[in-house]
């Protein structure tokens, strides 16, 4: 295995989850007592990745303190991050994504299973989790083993949980297709990973299957409350300290 680098996207406003996000950026939301978006970078850790960049926005020195409690953590600032959608932390990180093979992460991530990281992965893809039924979450359609549609609504499908791998070849190609797509004023609400999907045929790119409960995403207070009913309380303290 080559060198692989981290990328996380912790830069959003996380209004889904006010009034607990009015202070305090949704990756720093502590569930069963950890903010999420460390077991998003010990993930990293646990695969042997010691280069990890987090891209922030909202409430940035509130993530100041992952600088000195994990080593090889580097904050990159995406400047648009309250006029713009997540096109604007994957811009950001323009610079560094393509040095090496990449995971991309969202940072509202609960993984509690890090052996997710011990996959062989040859190839650039996405991490999936099947789901059946009917599905209105953003979902991947297949052909012949690679992903050949990228959107929201679909049926017995893989759904999106948020972790994507690229080889450094094809991170380069999504440098280059992002950094078009966002001198267009239009795409100001894109989507990165539709800026994927409208250029699917540059790249080949897998699923790589995770099972439920390996990763959690955490949308709403709801869902918080629900997985952790403790939770509200341990994350009232807008000031308590992360370390």
């Amino acid at each position: 295995m080559g060198k692989e680098i981290g990328i996380i996207m912790a830069a959003g406003l996380g209004t889904r989850m006010h009034p607990l996000t009015i202070k305090r950026p949704k990756p720093l939301i502590r569930v069963f007592g950890k903010p999420m978006i460390e077991t998003v970078i010990e993930g990293l850790i646990h695969r042997g990745i010691t280069e990890i960049y987090v891209v922030v926005g909202y409430l940035k020195e509130q993530f100041s303190y992952l600088c000195t409690k994990y080593e090889g953590i580097y904050l990159l600032e995406n400047l648009d991050y309250a006029k713009k959608n997540n096109i604007s932390s994957i811009y950001a990180a323009k610079d560094v994504l393509g040095k090496a093979d990449c995971f991309i992460c969202e940072a509202d991530l609960l993984v509690s299973d890090f052996t997710i990281f011990d996959k062989k992965l040859d190839s650039s893809g996405y991490y999936g989790k099947m789901v059946k039924g009917y599905s209105d979450d953003w979902i991947f359609e297949l052909k012949n083993g690679y992903i050949s549609k990228v959107g929201k609504g679909g049926a017995d499908t893989y759904n999106m949980v948020g972790i994507s791998f690229f080889k450094k070849e094809d991170a380069l190609i999504l440098v280059d297709k992002i950094t078009q797509a966002y001198k267009i004023q239009e795409n100001a609400n894109l989507y990165w990973d539709e800026v994927i999907d409208q250029n699917i045929d540059c790249f080949r790119l897998k699923i790589y299957p995770v099972e439920q409960g390996q990763i959690i995403e955490i949308d709403t207070v709801g869902e918080l409350i629900a997985l952790d009913e403790k939770a509200v309380l341990a994350n009232a303290d807008t000031e308590e300290e992360n370390r």
